[in-house]
């Protein structure tokens, strides 16, 4: 096999400069120059932190927090974050609407407004994640050690969070927060999802939610669990389609399950067992096995030779 014959390697910062500014020139598909400025995924960030500061007093602060305090904590994050979210809204609708459109920063911040008004109903919904969280998990020591150290409770309440701009039809933010949650623990929770109340998924790592998923109450996943589409070969032509399954209340999922098409329904109190592959609907009250795979345990002596030389 011959020797790669390579270009010499650039001498200067400059002639670095020139070959990159070249290949902005040749794949422009990925870049973004000239164009409408977009929301910072660095802003988020810091944004989202300081949501769940909001959502979870104390428990994403770096000291205590009395409760003397509580007041002007809150007003001043508050403060803060009206001002930050009210500019990235408005870099997420200038992106979509056509140039010299007049409105979007009193839009940004009426949606703004909107969304922090919610936040109380989020918290709502998350005692009811974290008493699901404690009580489904005999390893968890207590509900505060569930908040401070558990991924899932972090990926559900940026989801729920992010669902709230979904549904106002804010552009790019609610992915950018779902995504940096994503990236955080591990588990991928669309913001578009529909997640009912008591909804908890034990290790988390690996879990994907599809945008049109809609879950019901007291519903309980394992690591590894796919709430997919079939196909998405049609692409774009696909959107606004149910496209995923919906589990009813009370259903139970375990590890490694995909359950995939947007008319899938898993009917309320049904089990999905380990690594099931599931296409259709199931009636209320099912038990989905897998029955096909075996497991073999044979001496080592007797093995094939390929089985031992493999190693992970």
């Amino acid at each position: 096999m011959g020797a790669t014959r390579l270009d010499p390697l650039p001498a200067t910062v400059a002639e670095l400069s020139e070959r990159l500014i070249a290949s902005y020139a040749r794949e422009g598909g990925i870049n973004h120059l000239d164009g409408k400025n977009l929301p910072s995924k660095h802003v988020i960030a810091g944004i989202t932190l300081d949501l769940l500061r909001l959502l979870f007093p104390g428990f994403f602060d770096e000291k205590a927090i009395h409760s003397s305090e509580i007041g002007g904590v809150t007003a001043a994050l508050l403060d803060t974050i009206l001002t930050r979210l009210t500019g990235e809204i408005r870099k997420s609708l200038e992106y979509v609407l056509p140039s010299g459109v007049a409105g979007p920063p009193r839009m940004a911040r009426s949606l703004t407004l909107n969304f922090l008004a919610k936040v109380p109903r989020v918290r709502e919904l998350l005692q009811t994640d974290t008493e699901a969280a404690y009580s489904g998990d005999p390893a968890a020591f207590s509900k505060e050690e569930v908040i401070v150290a558990y991924p899932f409770i972090e990926a559900i309440a940026v989801q729920r969070l992010a669902h709230e701009l979904y549904l106002d039809g804010v552009p790019l933010i609610p992915r950018i927060m779902t995504e940096w949650a994503h990236a955080r623990t591990g588990m991928d929770l669309h913001p578009g999802a529909r997640i009912g109340t008591h909804f908890f998924v034990d290790h988390c790592t690996g879990t994907v939610v599809g945008e049109t998923a809609t879950i019901g109450n007291h519903v309980k996943m394992y690591q590894g669990v796919g709430l997919v589409a079939k196909s998405l070969a049609a692409g774009q032509a696909l959107r606004g389609q149910k496209r995923h399954p919906t589990l009813e209340d009370r259903v139970t999922v375990y590890a490694g399950a995909t359950i995939i098409g947007g008319d899938t329904v898993v009917g309320e109190g049904s089990t999905i067992g380990a690594s099931v592959f599931l296409t259709s609907s199931v009636p209320p009250n099912s038990l989905v096995v897998l029955e096909a795979a075996n497991v073999k345990v044979i001496p080592k002596r007797s093995a094939p030779s390929f089985v031992l030389d493999y190693q992970i």
